[in-house]
């Protein structure tokens, strides 16, 4: 791969004091340099640790995510690849403590408190206490902060992914994904205190 064309030439692994200086500023053109050179390395990478490249990709996103955040840490002269490494690590290790801290899944939510656009089919019985649970749902929806609400609309009513929920709401995608979480265990705590009414 060819470096970009205003990027004086370094032996691989290595940045330039006024590469990184261009990096710490947020350069867009810098930063894509940045990705460009690694981003197959980090994808490899995750690839090999989740066996699944939907989840790779989504981990790649966020680890140079988190190495934007970070930059200012990198030290002159420290190789690249294993500092990225060590992000991709962090990033990997902490996405799975997540998965396993989820109690509770909104495609449950979907079965059991009918988080799903009422059937035609069925009877008005069923379509009635279809009716109330959509209720109970959307009244948790609503008592979401807006950002909240809205990420994870998009995601599981839209069907959108996390990069496009990024996108429509202008934040990187760890945050998109962090709301999504976060607005689970809140519709979780929210559905668990409402009584049935029968």
């Amino acid at each position: 791969m060819e470096p970009a064309p205003d990027l004086p030439s370094l032996p691989p692994d290595l940045l330039s004091a006024e590469l990184l200086a261009r990096l710490t500023a947020g350069e867009e053109a810098a930063w894509h340099a940045f990705v460009t050179e690694y981003e197959g390395r980090m994808y490899g990478y995750l690839y090999r640790l989740e066996g699944n490249s939907e989840d790779a990709l989504d981990l790649t996103q966020e680890v140079f995510y988190r190495a934007w955040r970070s930059i200012r840490t990198f030290r002159p002269g420290e190789r690249v690849l294993p500092w990225l490494y060590q992000v991709a690590r962090n990033t990997q290790i902490e996405s799975h403590r997540r998965r396993q801290l989820q109690r509770f899944s909104l495609e449950e939510a979907r079965e059991d408190v009918g988080f799903e656009v009422t059937s035609a089919a069925r009877s008005p019985t069923q379509a009635a206490e279809s009716a109330q649970a959509q209720d109970r749902v959307q009244r948790a929806l609503l008592k979401l902060p807006e950002e909240y609400r809205e990420a994870v609309v998009l995601r599981f009513v839209e069907d959108l992914p996390y990069d496009e929920i990024a996108r429509i709401q202008g934040v990187a995608v760890g945050t998109a994904k962090s709301r999504v979480f976060r607005a689970k265990e809140q519709l979780a705590a929210l559905l668990a205190d409402v009584a049935d009414v029968h």
